[in-house]
């Protein structure tokens, strides 16, 4: 092969390769300058969409601001009413809230339908919604059908002192999820309304009276007609103790090494307590100044001498 036939050779591939990178390049600037073009025309489409659009967007939000600001005068208002009528205070509360609810879902139904989204669309999206969220969030419901038993049927009310669920205190707030409890050492408790439904309520202050249980222990050597009549004049002075039903004093039993005393007597609700810590501070005090003796545990220890 001579050297004039090789360098032709040279130079035809040359020509070859240069021809194809100039293709491969023009492919490469013709898909940029085509991707450019589909997306300034999604750009203008989109503009022009929102340009027609934008009356629509501004009166949708404008309803979705008066909406909710009319909600909330509307649940303000309601709020007055009721608590001029008879229905307890949990019951404003858990009406107020379920009314917002309800509003705030029929204003954004309004601001939807302006947008021309049609409503048996929002219809078939608020089924599906409302079926997901009841399997995801079961408990919720059943706190919220709680919280409608708990207002109908009235088992306690604000400012109760009720137990439930191992804790004891004031009724404070009862939502459309959770009754709230303010306890006797200052904390509060958040009880599920689900829960309480299905639980043993105790109300404390259902009942304008209460009787106070208390049991006293004298001693086999102590004269119990004497402690008996001790007990009844301390009763019988304090005028905060109903005089009907009339108040109890009898031996209940015979312990290991005392006598038991129950003692029953009957205050208005108000006074449980106060009542409960003067009985038991009165009853030691005259019982030590009359001689009457109040048992305690003895050990007798015997220490054998060793032989």
């Amino acid at each position: 092969m001579t050297g004039t036939q090789i360098t032709t050779e040279t130079a035809t591939a040359a020509s070859a390769a240069t021809t194809t990178t100039e293709t491969t390049v023009n492919e490469i600037v013709g898909s940029i300058q085509e991707s450019v073009e589909k997306t300034s025309g999604l750009l203008a489409n989109g503009i022009e969409y929102i340009k027609k659009a934008l009356p629509l967007i501004i009166m949708a939000l404008t309803i979705l601001v008066v909406g909710i600001l009319i909600s909330k005068l509307i649940a303000k208002v309601v709020g007055k009413a009721v608590s001029k009528s008879n229905v307890n205070g949990a019951a404003k509360s858990f009406l107020v809230s379920l009314i917002k609810i309800i509003l705030y879902i029929a204003v954004v139904i309004m601001a939807l339908s302006v947008l021309k989204v049609p409503m048996s669309s929002i219809i078939t999206i608020l089924g599906a919604a409302g079926l997901a969220i009841s399997l995801a969030l079961q408990s919720c419901l059943s706190n919220l059908s709680g919280g409608f038993i708990i207002l109908f049927t009235k088992p306690f009310t604000t400012g109760d002192i009720i137990e439930l669920d191992d804790s004891v205190g004031t009724v404070r707030d009862i939502g459309i999820f959770y009754t709230k409890i303010n306890t006797f050492d200052g904390k509060t408790v958040f009880l599920p309304n689900g829960k309480v439904t299905d639980a043993k309520i105790v109300n404390y202050t259902e009942t304008p009276t209460r009787r106070i249980d208390l049991n006293f222990n004298i001693s086999y050597g102590s004269d119990f007609l004497k402690a008996q009549e001790i007990i009844l004049g301390i009763i019988s002075a304090n005028k905060l103790i109903l005089k009907s039903p009339e108040p109890v004093v009898r031996m209940s039993s015979h312990n290991d090494s005392s006598i038991g005393v129950d003692v029953r007597i009957w205050v208005n609700n108000g006074d449980y307590m106060t009542e409960r810590y003067n009985m038991t501070e009165a009853v030691k005090a005259a019982f030590d100044e009359n001689g009457i003796e109040i048992p305690f545990n003895q050990i007798d220890i015997h220490v054998k001498d060793k032989v």
